[in-house]
C-alpha cells in the first residue's frame, strides 16, 4: 500500500485536483437529504472533497477525520478546527452524533473483510437513526476502461476487491444499514497514460506488483511499447452507494 504521509504533498495534483473533487462532492451530496445538518467525512485525506461538501450547503456542518498525519494537516488548512486525526475503525465520536457519514475511496484500501466490517460498523454507530451513509464501491473495477493499458495489465496477479458492492452491502446490512440509493461520477484527470502507469508501477501503486519485482518490470516494458506514451486514456467513472440507518 502507498504511504499516504509521503503521498500527501502530491496527492491532489496526481488525482485530478479540483475537477475530480467537485464531481465527487456533487455526487455524495446527491445522496444526502437536503435537511442534513451534520456530516462526517471519514478518511477525508487532504480535505479537497471535504471543503466542497462544507461549502455546498450553508446549514451543513462538516467534520473530517483521517489517520495519516500529513493528510490531516493539509485538511486542517482547508477546514480549520473541523478535522480530527483518528482511525476509521475507532472513531472518536459518540453514538448517533451525525446525520450523515461518507467514506470516499477508503474501503478498497483496507487489509480484509474484517476491517471493512469494522469501518462500516463505526460509520453506522456514529450515524443517527434514519441517517445516511455514503461510500464508494468497486474502485479498482472503475479504473478498467477497456484501454490498451488495461489489456497489458489484464494478466497481472489479481488483488482482492475489499469494496465489492455486494460485500459492502452485506457489511452494511449487518449493522442496520439498508440500501437507499446510487450515484456515479467521473474521476476527472485520472485517465492513465502509459508513461504515468509505468511511474505508478515503480512507486507501488499496484499492490500485487511491488516495485523492483521482475513481474512489475515486465509489465513496465510492455507498457513502454504502447503508442502515445503521454496521452491519457479515458477517465474512470466511480460508483457510490448510500444506505439508511434503520430506527
Amino acid at each position: 500500500m502507498l504511504d499516504y504521509d509521503k503521498e500527501a504533498e502530491r496527492y491532489d495534483a496526481s488525482r485530478g485536483g479540483e475537477p475530480r473533487a467537485a464531481a465527487a462532492a456533487e455526487a455524495v451530496l446527491s445522496l444526502v437529504p437536503p435537511d442534513t445538518r451534520s456530516l462526517l467525512d471519514v478518511a477525508c485525506g487532504t480535505g479537497i472533497v471535504t471543503r466542497r461538501l462544507a461549502a455546498a450547503r450553508e446549514d451543513l456542518r462538516v467534520t473530517g477525520v483521517d489517520l495519516a498525519p500529513a493528510m490531516a494537516r493539509q485538511a486542517s488548512t482547508r477546514l480549520p478546527g473541523a478535522v480530527v486525526r483518528a482511525d476509521s475503525r475507532r472513531l472518536p465520536f459518540r453514538d448517533g452524533q451525525f446525520d450523515a457519514v461518507c467514506s470516499v475511496w477508503l474501503l478498497h484500501l483496507v487489509a480484509g473483510p474484517a476491517e471493512v466490517r469494522a469501518i462500516v460498523g463505526e460509520c453506522a454507530r456514529v450515524l443517527r437513526p434514519g441517517g445516511i451513509y455514503v461510500t464508494t464501491v468497486d474502485k479498482a473495477a472503475s479504473h478498467n476502461v477497456g484501454s490498451d493499458i488495461d489489456v497489458v495489465l489484464s494478466s497481472r496477479p489479481p488483488s482482492p476487491a475489499r469494496d465489492a458492492a455486494a460485500d459492502v452491502e452485506s457489511a452494511a446490512a449487518a449493522h442496520g444499514l439498508l440500501p437507499a440509493g446510487q450515484a456515479r461520477f467521473t474521476g476527472h484527470g485520472q485517465g492513465r497514460s502509459p508513461r504515468r502507469t509505468i511511474a505508478d508501477l515503480r512507486r507501488g501503486w499496484f499492490v500485487t506488483l511491488p516495485p523492483g519485482d521482475p513481474l512489475a518490470d515486465g509489465f513496465a516494458t510492455r507498457l513502454a511499447h504502447l503508442p502515445d506514451q503521454e496521452r491519457p486514456r479515458p477517465d474512470p467513472v466511480f460508483s457510490l452507494r448510500s444506505f439508511r440507518k434503520a430506527g
